[in-house]
């Protein structure tokens, strides 16, 4: 796995933010400071696992494709091992996972395609990822960045609420927040917000009731809803802070 992020090039604000380039920074200072080496929750042994984990993921949760790809992994960590399992079998290790069935069908079928396409091999460019069958370019960028260390931005569920309740980067499509976000975040910082961004969304700034109390970033959330103005004192948390 990567260690340093990979260089990317400049990039220039498409919006008018509401937040100066000074609170930017010091979101995503604090962000840091809280989680250091924040780490996805997806359980994985490889690039090849990562990205079956990432396609399963899609409208289950991590721990419901951690639990169901505990065994199915022991069996099937490579794409000519999973191909050899067959979808028959698959589904049978996966059938907990909404939408099993298509997921099954996917994961097989991609598994072929790096076969064939790929020399076996995960491919490290978006282009290249999101022709796999059941690769989006969320699933590409999660892929991208944690298995090849590229800054990229998945834009999930979380994220997308977050973007547009903070007033971060506003946007009703995943794309949309993508690029906004990809526009504001400093790029030194670039490299971990993407699971900043989830781990705060997904812990503190929930969907039904956001913790402000919690937050340290109160202060300068420009949240209609916001409950709190006092930020929360900035300890450091586990990788994973999992209530």
């Amino acid at each position: 796995m990567p260690t340093k992020p990979a260089k990317t090039t400049p990039r220039k604000r498409k919006f008018k933010s509401p937040y100066s380039e000074a609170d930017l920074r010091e979101i995503f200072r604090r962000f840091s400071i809280q989680r250091p080496e924040p780490k996805g929750e997806l359980a994985h042994t490889n690039p090849f696992t990562l990205l079956v984990a990432v396609a399963l993921s899609a409208q289950a949760t991590d721990a419901g494709v951690n639990r169901a790809t505990k065994e199915l992994f022991k069996v099937a960590d490579t794409p000519e091992k999973m191909l050899a399992l067959g979808e028959e079998k698959l589904r049978d290790y996966i059938k907990t996972i909404g939408l099993f069935r298509n997921k099954a069908k996917n994961v097989i079928a991609l598994s072929e395609k790096l076969i064939t396409d790929f020399n076996g091999e995960v491919p490290k460019t978006r282009e290249e990822l999101v022709t796999l069958p059941g690769v989006g370019r969320k699933t590409a960028n999660v892929v991208m960045s944690m298995a090849f260390g590229i800054p990229t931005l998945a834009v999930d569920t979380h994220i997308l609420r977050i973007a547009n309740r903070l007033c971060l980067a506003p946007g009703k499509t995943p794309d949309e927040v993508e690029q906004k976000m990809l526009a504001i975040i400093p790029e030194d910082y670039l490299f971990h917000a993407h699971h900043w961004l989830i781990l705060h969304g997904r812990y503190c700034c929930k969907a039904r009731k956001p913790e402000c109390e919690k937050c340290v970033i109160a202060d300068l959330c420009k949240s209609p809803e916001k409950t709190c103005d006092v930020p929360a004192p900035l300890v450091e948390l586990p990788p994973q802070m999992i209530d």
